[in-house]
């Protein structure tokens, strides 16, 4: 799979100001030795506009995860996999790189793909975060992961997590994908095992279910009207 996809990049997303994270990085190194409030958050200047400095204490944040609010007490440099995987018992996504390019933490934030491996679990306050744990409803898998089944496009099961929610996302904006998206789609996803030509039909056979409307799947590929 190509590695070139609309991906979340914390390096370059702005913030609130309007200032990058990359700018503002490379602009403060003046600001950033100024004491931290404990348990609080300070404002300085970067880059000619205004921006919040959490810590060194642990922050109090609540994240609206597959449609209910959570709450959680992190440290600010606490990544969105990690609050989630340590303190809210949402474990779906997987650690593997750490470093956003294997995907396997992939997750769905505003309706976009996102490695929740490099984004702050403080950014992510506001925003609407689905995990793979919000797809199966009791017994009845949703028809990404179906098709994933259907397929064998799943090996050892480590990418498979991000695989769906980046194949969902992709169905979500594309119902019927063309080659050129579906690469898009799921290029910032890695299969070491080599499932790419299952995860392929897995996309075209949840793609021609979707569009037929809700289907009552359950595991193992039977269906129930």
């Amino acid at each position: 799979m190509s590695s070139s996809d609309e991906r979340h990049d914390p390096t370059t997303d702005s913030t609130e100001s309007g200032v990058s994270r990359r700018k503002f990085l490379q602009g403060t190194g003046v600001a950033l030795t100024i004491p931290l409030v404990a348990g609080g958050e300070k404002v300085v200047k970067a880059a000619g506009a205004e921006v919040k400095i959490f810590g060194p204490d642990k922050v109090n944040i609540t994240l609206t995860v597959n449609g209910s609010p959570k709450q959680a007490s992190v440290e600010p440099r606490a990544t969105l996999l990690d609050t989630l995987r340590n303190d809210l018992d949402t474990t779906g996504a997987k650690r593997v790189c750490d470093r956003a390019t294997c995907g396997a933490c992939t997750m769905i934030v505003d309706g976009k793909p996102v490695y929740s491996c490099t984004m702050l679990a403080i950014e992510a306050q506001g925003h609407k975060i689905e995990t793979i744990e919000s797809l199966a409803q009791g017994d009845k898998l949703h028809p990404v992961q179906q098709a994933f089944w259907d397929n064998d496009a799943q090996q050892c099961g480590f990418c498979t997590p991000g695989f769906v929610m980046a194949c969902k996302a992709l169905l979500d904006k594309h119902p019927s994908p063309t080659e050129e998206q579906i690469e898009m789609g799921v290029g910032g996803n890695l299969c070491r095992c080599g499932t790419y030509h299952g995860i392929k039909g897995a996309i075209a056979q949840a793609s021609a279910t979707l569009k037929k409307g809700p289907a009552k799947l359950t595991r193992g590929g039977k269906s129930n009207g």
